[in-house]
């Protein structure tokens, strides 16, 4: 155990990786806050037994009892204690089950240091009695990403997960807001009520306010029966109102007064129907522009902006682009009874420089068509969409060079006997061989012209490199 100064404040820092807790030492240790560093929980938990910190931060996967596990210890045995949670391995799951587990604040490496301290001071002045009971964990919802605007989505998702606050979800088209939307009411404590969607768009204006409301027997022509709203349908649940900002005026004011009185008529009602509902909207509109514009109730705005989460454009999170092309090629496989697809690494990159102006959906839906349409068991260039392959290269020759760079580094400290050149051309000619083939459907003649050789000298290198004809 590492002592530093002391200070108002004792943090207690556990993480296996020596390197995060000297880094959050000397960044707590500049801010005038006295740290004690363990490099598993164990040890921190038999210190526990003589003091108590102020605050703990805490990594989740380490050797032996990991960061959730010690969530649970710590509940038990001192409630009140604030737990700062970093990890390497960020996803919607491990954020969730922080939150749940109690976690203070939830931060996936690489983290900001500044917002480290500035997260411990926020701990240290807080009193954190009083926790909400936990729900249990519900099936995950499928929504992956390891992009950094992704970690701030599974944050906030982490953070609503046992309230019942209106929530405004943002984001372009296909960009997955009702996941989203579905993952706040799965770790809330409404997940056993029903979550009921509708898309306000997609339904005529004369029959919205209907499938909203209800309507009573003989309210209009072809109403030959008493019927439930969505309202109605999602009480003690999730109200999930997609693309809000298309909803007709005289309707906004209508779900306004339901918002504020949790009440409302039927159409052709009398007798007013409570409820007690949880409404999520979401929209790929900028409501303040329509509100403006007129076109939007700037009341109902802030009646259902209440707490706001943003999801990110495809293009703004590219380094996602192959985990999840890879996530719906297994799924898409098993819904068309396909045998699975292998994404080629230069595939992927060429996927990673694309704009994606469907963004997730298109992604899923391109998945399903190469597993159908891709003749191999790999996807390759040839395999993609016409506009997919057609990208500019300059967009790509920096990525190559960058990593060819960091390469030759890494080679050149690992080794300094074997000439670098030795191991570098040969594998310079075999990717530049395989690929001058897939581009010609394995003609040599038209490979070797590419290249800028001729056939037998084509012949010989393959040859050399073992390089298969097939």
């Amino acid at each position: 155990m590492i002592e530093t100064n002391s200070s108002n404040c004792d943090v207690w820092i556990i993480d296996d990786d020596s390197s995060i807790r000297w880094v959050l030492e000397k960044a707590l240790a500049k801010a005038g806050i006295a740290t004690s560093s363990f490099e598993n929980a164990e040890d921190a938990l038999l210190q526990l037994e003589n003091c108590q910190p102020d605050v703990i931060i805490s990594d989740i996967r380490m050797p032996g009892m990991g960061g959730l596990e010690l969530l649970e210890r710590l509940r038990e045995e001192t409630p009140d204690l604030p737990v700062i949670v970093i990890t390497a391995h960020s996803d919607l799951d491990s954020a969730v089950a922080a939150y749940h587990g109690g976690a203070f604040e939830y931060l996936p490496k690489p983290f900001d240091i500044e917002e480290v301290v500035d997260k411990v001071q926020r701990a240290c002045r807080q009193d954190v009695g009083g926790r909400v009971a936990d729900v249990p964990l519900a099936e995950m919802p499928e929504i992956i990403g390891e992009a950094p605007a992704m970690q701030e989505v599974f944050r906030a998702i982490g953070k609503l997960a046992r309230s019942n606050i209106t929530v405004l979800v943002t984001g372009e088209t296909g960009t997955g807001k009702e996941l989203v939307a579905k993952a706040l009411h799965r770790h809330s404590p409404r997940a056993a009520n029903p979550f009921i969607a509708i898309n306000t768009a997609a339904i005529p204006r004369d029959l919205l306010e209907s499938e909203l409301f209800g309507h009573e027997r003989g309210a209009f022509t072809g109403a030959t029966e008493r019927r439930s709203g969505r309202f109605e349908q999602a009480d003690s649940g999730t109200l999930f109102l997609d693309e809000i900002g298309d909803m007709p005026a005289d309707l906004q004011t209508r779900l306004l007064r339901v918002l504020a009185d949790g009440e409302f008529y039927r159409v052709g009602g009398r007798k007013p129907i409570k409820v007690d509902v949880r409404v999520i909207a979401a929209t790929h509109q900028d409501l303040e522009q329509l509100v403006k514009e007129k076109l939007f109730r700037e009341d109902l705005m802030h009646r259902l902006n209440v707490i706001r989460i943003h999801i990110p454009a495809l293009r703004e999170r590219r380094e996602d682009i192959p985990l999840l092309m890879n996530k719906f090629l297994v799924s898409a496989a098993e819904e068309l009874n396909e045998g699975p697809k292998e994404l080629l690494a230069e595939t992927a990159l060429q996927l990673r420089h694309f704009d994606w102006p469907g963004n997730v959906r298109q992604l899923e839906n391109t998945a399903r068509l190469l597993t159908v349409m891709a003749t191999g068991k790999s996807v390759h260039l040839r395999d993609l969409p016409p506009e997919m392959q057609k990208i500019d290269s300059s967009e790509i020759r920096g990525e190559w060079q960058a990593a060819l760079k960091l390469w030759a580094a890494q080679m050149l400290l690992q080794n300094d006997d074997q000439p670098l050149l030795d191991s570098a051309v040969p594998e310079f000619e075999r990717i530049m061989i395989e690929a001058a083939l897939e581009s010609s459907g394995g003609k040599k003649n038209e490979a070797a012209l590419r290249l800028g050789w001729g056939r037998n000298t084509l012949t010989r290198k393959m040859q050399a490199l073992d390089i298969n004809e097939g």
